[in-house]
């Protein structure tokens, strides 16, 4: 890892109870430099548990959406690298982060991506998962981006960076978690607040890449991916 260094960003909206799981597995990291946890606007404790655990915290003055919390996360990047996780993965482990950044650090892939084993049917027979919230990539590809992200939906995070790495035409590692898990909407919400947030999810993604683009994006990916 020679003259890398790696930053982890964990955007986070009400993850009190989830999110000591995911700090106790990347706080102390020997493969990160800083662990900042972006408060989006929680109305439970999520803040304090992230400093309680030994986290930095970023706060957001109100929910406004993974994309923005991201974005004000990014801006205080001075790592070479950047790693992504969600705040309420399930079964996340010191070995598994490690995973994630290995192929980048060793300069086999431009950008790594996790599959996780709860990851929708679909994902797991192409081998990716294009909208996958963990995610490791060099700083230089989002760094003249980040004005842009100001624009973007509250979910659109994820494929417009798939643009980017696209763009770049570089090799990308599909990182294969069949122990980590992530929870449904309809299991942290409620059935119906559920499905009403995967289809404003949905939405958002359409209004970013277009109702098609989706298949597009993945094609271009499943061609740069290794696994």
């Amino acid at each position: 890892m020679t003259g890398q260094s790696f930053t982890c960003l964990i955007p986070a909206f009400n993850e009190a109870s989830r999110l000591p799981g995911v700090l106790a597995a990347v706080v102390g990291h020997p493969n990160l430099d800083r662990v900042v946890v972006i408060d989006d606007g929680s109305t439970d404790d999520t803040g304090a548990v992230a400093l309680r655990h030994g986290a930095e915290l970023l706060r957001a003055p109100e929910n406004r959406g993974k994309t923005e919390a991201l974005r004000l996360g990014l801006e205080t990047v001075r790592t070479s690298h950047v790693i992504l996780i969600d705040a309420d993965l399930l079964g996340l482990t010191p070995t598994a982060v490690a995973s994630l950044i290995a192929p980048v650090a060793a300069g086999a892939a431009y950008a790594s991506v996790s599959l996780r084993g709860n990851a929708p049917w679909v994902w797991r027979c192409i081998g990716i998962d294009y909208i996958s919230g963990e995610r490791a990539f060099p700083m230089a590809l989002i760094a003249g981006q980040l004005e842009a992200l100001g624009h973007l939906r509250h979910f659109g995070f994820e494929v417009f960076l798939n643009e980017l790495l696209v763009a770049s035409d570089r090799p990308i590692a599909i990182v294969r978690w069949p122990e980590v898990a992530s929870p449904a909407k309809s299991v942290k919400r409620g059935l119906w607040r559920g499905l009403l947030a995967d289809a404003a999810m949905l939405v958002d993604i359409a209004r970013t890449i277009g109702v098609m683009g989706f298949i597009g994006q993945i094609r271009r990916l499943r061609r740069l991916s290794m696994p």
